[in-house]
């Protein structure tokens, strides 16, 4: 993949000019599916682009030291890391690539998440760093069978290449990694039952209690982006393959719809679980779906 492509990629589609939008229309469907299936009217179409106009207009708190820099720094450097993961997506057929960009991906997925725990405790509020230690308890557990739903995934196609996953046809140790990676969507996005650390019933907003203003407004940017790169992943991995343009993109779009829907009626339908059932339910019970998925597929691989 030469500069222009990449570039092409970040900056147009799958990347910024594609993505923003993308990311709000996402914020928009999850909130007005949830409010529906609830009984409640929901948020206007435009509602997320307005919320994040108006945090821009308002004012930060004044910060001093190097606590009030890595504040500013967290959310910043989290929305260039989801960014980064969606220009990554190889939505277009033969649209670029190189050997390993899935590792790259994972990565930045996980750069976000990271940066919540690290802003929660740089913040210095008590609710903050209660939220932060909830999103690293829960995440090691999902990350785990994340991962390995991933490594199975790959090993069963023999590639760490997306373009080459995306062309490549499905296997059943494939849809039992896509399955995995499902499970693990509701946590990484912080959905009901899995909204351990950013309750507002019993800690505020968590890791984002201390941020207002335009921080705030990329902390919700940062979450539409992620939104965007977790379900572009999987519906990249799920949709068929097809060569024409315009009809990738709209499969592409169509899945990523689809399992946003899906996830946004679990999230309406169950009640947000303690820390310590959380971790049992990935550890115990998903954690099976990757064990038994990379097990098979390197058994074949050594096989072969």
């Amino acid at each position: 993949m030469n500069m222009t492509t990449a570039l092409a990629r970040l900056l147009i589609f799958p990347g910024l000019l594609f993505a923003i939008p993308g990311a709000w229309f996402i914020l928009w469907v999850e909130r007005k599916a949830v409010a529906l299936m609830q009984g409640r009217i929901g948020p206007p179409f435009m509602q997320p682009f307005f919320d994040f106009i108006k945090l821009l207009g308002k004012d930060t708190p004044p910060r001093e030291g190097i606590g009030g820099m890595l504040m500013k720094a967290w959310p910043l450097i989290a929305v260039s890391a989801a960014a980064g993961a969606v220009g990554l997506l190889p939505v277009l057929p033969s649209s670029g690539g190189f050997e390993g960009d899935l590792i790259l991906l994972l990565a930045l997925l996980e750069v976000p998440s990271m940066c919540i725990i690290a802003a929660g405790f740089s913040s210095r509020s008590i609710f903050g760093e209660i939220g932060s230690a909830r999103e690293a308890v829960l995440s090691v557990s999902y990350n785990i069978v994340f991962l390995l739903a991933i490594l199975s995934i790959a090993a069963s196609q023999h590639t760490f290449s997306l373009e080459t996953l995306a062309q490549l046809p499905a296997s059943p140790l494939r849809w039992l990694g896509v399955l995995a990676l499902l499970i693990c969507l509701p946590a990484k996005l912080h959905l009901n039952p899995f909204s351990l650390p950013n309750a507002e019933q019993e800690i505020y907003s968590g890791p984002m209690t201390e941020y207002a203003g335009p921080e705030l407004a990329m902390w919700e940017l940062s979450h539409g982006l992620e939104w965007v790169a977790a379900t572009g992943l999987v519906a990249t991995l799920a949709a068929p393959h097809v060569t024409f343009g315009w009809l990738a993109i709209l499969i592409f779009v169509a899945f990523s719809f689809g399992i946003v829907l899906m996830l946004s009626a679990v999230a309406s339908a169950t009640a947000r679980l303690a820390i310590d059932t959380t971790v049992r339910f990935y550890w115990q019970v998903t954690l099976i779906f990757a064990v038994l998925a990379i097990s098979s597929a390197l058994f074949m691989r050594f096989r072969s």
